[in-house]
């Protein structure tokens, strides 16, 4: 494993124990707010780990002089927009 990707790696990890608790929550029939609350919570968690993976390839290929034609800024462009 790339040790850049030890970070999102993390970040995924967190979220999911967070939705864990989250099934808990649903489990025990706790109030819906709170409920709702950390389910947005895990939902931003996983789309910070999003935005650094599309980040991290960004990095890598602009690091190996990968040309970013029109075709491949598209293509970050539509990950980054899916995320937001």
């Amino acid at each position: 494993m790339p040790l850049e990707l030890r970070p999102v790696l993390n970040r995924i990890k967190r979220a999911q124990g967070q939705l864990g608790g989250v099934l808990r929550m649903v489990e025990e029939g706790r109030d819906l707010e709170s409920v709702v609350q950390q389910l947005k919570a895990v939902g931003g968690a996983l789309d910070r780990a999003g935005f650094a993976l599309v980040a991290l390839d960004l990095r890598r290929s602009l690091a190996e002089g990968e040309e970013l034609d029109d075709e491949r800024l598209a293509e970050i462009e539509r990950l980054v927009l899916s995320l937001a």
